[in-house]
């Protein structure tokens, strides 16, 4: 049998899973400091919910559950693949969340003001910064359309991130309404605004000669994509913007960064950025991320998905969310040898077989000011030490004896 984890995934050591435990605990606290409060979805979801849920390319990567037993056996013979599967892997947390509040509304104080940290699943083709399983740390505020939610979530995920030492990021704002007015002013149909907006997302990676291929090859009209490469080729800010579709949008913005801008006193920066899209559907409104100069790409991302609540509800809930990419950050503090603050040191304390009792007691005794394991008296004491001394512990004692420091 294999002992290596499936591609994707990984095993983490107990020191690893401190510092996860640690990263995800302050994120946690820095959400309900806030006044937001935790909820669980399960990982489970049914498969007509994700096929219908606008996730964009994450449609693609949903890792499917085959129906079992006599189901099974009657969806093969039908013979139609469409029908093998009634179940699939949620691939983020807000499709969970949609229907849980379509569940439970009549429970809820609204504007819900909801958390959820826990794994989400999808199909990538696995490589650096990609995983298969990985955990997200989502706040959604539920049932309010002001901006003042916007201006909450930016403001709350940025303070999680200083909670972590995280500096030198910036937020970037966009609203589709201001992306979909600019289209159409340049030719495309409204049936068409979705697509071009899927490719448009892509600048940063292909630039604005990669946007117009793509979206040549899509068999837009000529004229359209002319107009719109020659915008794109060029720095757009929301100044020049406003001059070309003007609206309550770009006024929404405006007030947005100028809100956050007050309340970050220059922790972090926000700009307006015309290419952000993201890749799900679902967004209806504003849509933001966060990116370090420190790690390519995005560590935080979000938006207002106004409609997606509907498809459970049928009546538009107003809705908007900004989510954590975990992974990175717990990418980017190890690689900088990140250290949790204000840690007891690690003691290994050693005791014969016989004195078992009297080690627990002690170590008891002893766990106010260290952190303290216990382990019978190796066979061979210098390799054991090398290999605690490796894994950070501070130091080590036999039972009644003094600390010895393992540095020295």
């Amino acid at each position: 049998m294999k002992i290596t984890t499936v591609k994707g995934t990984n095993d983490y050591l107990p020191e690893e899973v401190r510092l996860r435990d640690y990263l995800q605990t302050q994120i946690l606290n820095t959400y309900i400091d806030a006044g937001f409060e935790r909820i669980m979805t399960p990982a489970v979801e049914d498969i007509e919910n994700l096929d219908k849920s606008d996730g964009g390319d994450n449609l693609n990567l949903i890792f499917k559950i085959l129906k079992r037993g006599d189901k099974l056996t009657k969806a093969v013979e039908s013979g139609d693949e469409k029908n093998l599967c009634d179940m699939g892997l949620r691939y983020d947390l807000t499709l969970p969340l949609s229907r849980y509040y379509a569940n439970n509304r009549e429970k809820l104080v609204l504007p819900a003001k909801c958390i959820q940290i826990d794994k989400v699943y999808r199909a990538e083709r696995p490589q650096k910064g990609r995983l298969r399983e990985f955990v997200q740390c989502d706040i959604d505020i539920i049932g309010s359309s002001s901006i003042s939610s916007e201006i909450e979530l930016i403001h709350t995920t940025a303070k999680a991130l200083l909670s972590l030492d995280i500096k030198d990021f910036t937020v970037k704002i966009n609203d589709r309404r201001i992306l979909r007015a600019l289209l159409s002013n340049v030719g495309f149909e409204e049936n068409q605004l979705d697509s071009v907006c899927i490719t448009f997302d892509k600048l940063d990676k292909i630039g604005a000669e990669g946007v117009v291929g793509e979206l040549t090859d899509k068999g837009f009209d000529a004229d359209a994509i002319a107009k719109f490469g020659e915008i794109i080729s060029k720095p757009l800010t929301l100044e020049s913007v406003k001059e070309v579709c003007g609206g309550e949008a770009a006024e929404s913005v405006e007030t947005i960064i100028k809100s956050v801008e007050e309340l970050s006193e220059d922790a972090y920066s926000i700009n307006f950025d015309i290419s952000l899209v993201r890749g799900q559907g679902y967004y209806t409104g504003t849509v933001f991320e966060i990116v370090s100069d420190k790690f390519k790409g995005s560590i935080a991302g979000g938006g207002r998905y106004d409609n997606l609540i509907g498809k459970f509800t049928g009546e538009n809930i107003p809705a908007v969310g900004f989510s954590i990419g975990f992974e990175r950050i717990f990418a980017l503090l190890t690689e900088a040898g990140y250290k949790i603050p204000d840690t007891k040191k690690k003691i290994a304390l050693l005791h014969d077989k016989a004195d078992v009792v009297k080690a627990i007691k002690a170590a008891e005794e002893m766990r106010g000011e260290y952190d303290v394991v216990i382990y019978e008296k190796p066979k061979k004491l210098s390799k054991f030490l090398d290999k605690i001394q490796s894994k950070g512990y501070y130091g080590f004692c036999f039972l009644g004896e003094e600390i010895r420091e393992l540095s020295k």
